[in-house]
């Protein structure tokens, strides 16, 4: 049987990401420790240079640990752990036992409105076997609705692609605008964490409290259960 590791680092585990003002040294030593916590190698950890687009990529064991230009990827590769990291954004776990199918997505404005998460499923069907039925999500700590305000304009996008409903004033609801994507393609196990990275005072870096915070990470990782 596939079994399925997944953890949201806190800000105990440090930050996680090279590309904020950090020394690499210090998320060198803070990766490993994850690494030792959630018991896979270090090295062979895959992630992303985020850039708020759509690109999903299915990656295995010869693939590059860092893959550029990209926010989501997918693997059906057995101890290679993926890694999605944020600060506000919505890092996005996917997985199917059955099939023994993982994915790690950073699903942040943009690319929840380029519908990432519904790309993710689908790829996760057609390229990879898995049904809609056995596919489970877990949506982990991020900026909920009651503190992710943005312009006009943007809550005029929300109203013209998804629906009024995902609206409060000029507050709007990703994580309400993702369940609808995935639903939409025959998702129905969707958790989603209840933790706002912005006004809970749990652990977590938020941007939207301090812009030069340092980023927390989900992390999945598939092996057989022995």
């Amino acid at each position: 049987m596939n079994q399925i590791k997944y953890y949201f680092t806190t800000t105990d585990d440090g930050n996680l990401a090279y590309h904020v003002n950090d020394i690499k040294e210090n998320v060198d030593k803070n990766r490993q420790a994850v690494a030792l916590k959630m018991e896979y190698k270090n090295e062979d950890l895959v992630y992303m240079n985020q850039v708020h687009g759509n690109n999903v990529q299915i990656v295995d064991k010869n693939s590059p640990k860092l893959i550029e230009n990209c926010d989501g990827i997918i693997t059906k590769e057995k101890n290679l752990p993926l890694m999605v990291m944020v600060a506000d954004c919505i890092p996005i776990l996917f997985f199917d036992e059955i099939q023994g199918v993982i994915a790690a997505v950073h699903a942040g404005r943009n690319s929840t409105f380029l519908k990432i998460a519904q790309i993710t499923a689908n790829k996760m069907m057609k390229e990879l076997g898995c049904n809609a039925n056995n596919i489970k999500v877990i949506m982990g700590p991020s900026i909920h609705t009651c503190c992710y305000e943005v312009s006009d304009e943007l809550v005029n996008i929300v109203k013209a692609s998804f629906g009024e409903k995902f609206c409060k004033g000029n507050n709007i609801d990703l994580h309400g605008i993702n369940v609808k994507l995935l639903e939409e393609v025959g998702i129905r196990h969707i958790r989603i964490s209840e933790i706002c990275t912005k006004c809970s005072n749990e652990p977590y870096y938020s941007f939207r409290k301090n812009p030069q915070t340092g980023r927390f990470a989900g992390i999945i990782k598939l092996s057989i259960n022995q």
